[in-house]
């Protein structure tokens, strides 16, 4: 399992993931078991020809390889470097699907289309097994571009955090004696006037503290190691943060 976000503000759209494999593994006839086989995976890609960000999320494991082999699979297949985004959603899910139909895997892929002039930001969630391309920035009834986030994985955490409801005690108390309970308020997030900058750090965080979190839960630690950050915008696109092998950092 993985979290990855994707962030889509009017100057840019971030996207984020973190870096723990998880394989199911067991051993004689004891029950199979969730195994951390690495914090290295790579789970964020860019094609950086085409300003063009992808995320995987669910089984990351694929044919018994890591998702990263099926991305350069995909790349040097696939991928026709003059392509769009729409045009490399249609082949990555073309591929993806031929080669592991069965694969419980998604993506969130995002990048820019010039329409009559002008950079318009997309941002899509694929599903391999169940045959799904959404399309998550706009609005389904008027087709309007819209912002906000989105994520895929165990996102339950932010789930909770933006989008939950709970009761806190009033203060009062009802005829009986019993307290009067009340609901928290909903805080809204500023997604349309939200800094690029704050994109940033709002993916970072959100990776950050879904790791933190289950730290501290009785449940598989599914989510961990360093977080990768790609920024997507019209005038450029680049890395913001990316783990790197570099020979002289080893023992």
């Amino acid at each position: 399992m993985s979290f990855v976000i994707t962030t889509y503000v009017p100057e840019g759209i971030v996207m984020a993931a973190d870096s723990r494999q998880i394989a199911r593994g067991k051993s004689g006839d004891l029950p199979e078991v969730e195994i951390v086989v690495s914090d290295n995976c790579d789970k964020l890609f860019f094609l950086e020809n085409q300003g063009v960000g992808i995320s995987a999320f669910g089984d990351t494991i694929l044919d018994g390889k890591p998702v990263s082999h099926a991305i350069r699979l995909f790349e040097e297949e696939a991928n026709n470097q003059g392509d769009g985004i729409m045009d490399i959603v249609s082949n990555l899910m073309r591929f993806m699907s031929s080669r592991y139909p069965k694969a419980n895997t998604s993506f969130h892929v995002a990048g820019y289309a010039l329409e009559n002039g002008v950079s318009v930001p997309h941002v899509y969630h694929c599903q391999i097994s169940h045959n799904i391309i959404q399309r998550l920035n706009t609005n389904e009834r008027t087709g309007d571009i819209i912002y906000g986030t989105s994520w895929g994985g165990q996102g339950d955490v932010m789930s909770r955090l933006l989008q939950s409801r709970a009761l806190i005690p009033s203060g009062q108390t009802d005829k009986e004696g019993k307290p009067v309970m009340t609901e928290l308020p909903n805080y809204a997030v500023g997604w349309d006037v939200m800094p690029l900058i704050d994109a940033i750090d709002f993916c970072e965080t959100a990776v950050d503290i879904t790791a933190s979190m289950q730290r501290f839960q009785m449940r598989s630690k599914n989510v961990g190691g360093p977080i990768d950050v790609l920024l997507l915008t019209p005038k450029g696109s680049d890395w913001i943060e990316k783990k790197q092998f570099a020979y002289n950092d080893r023992p």
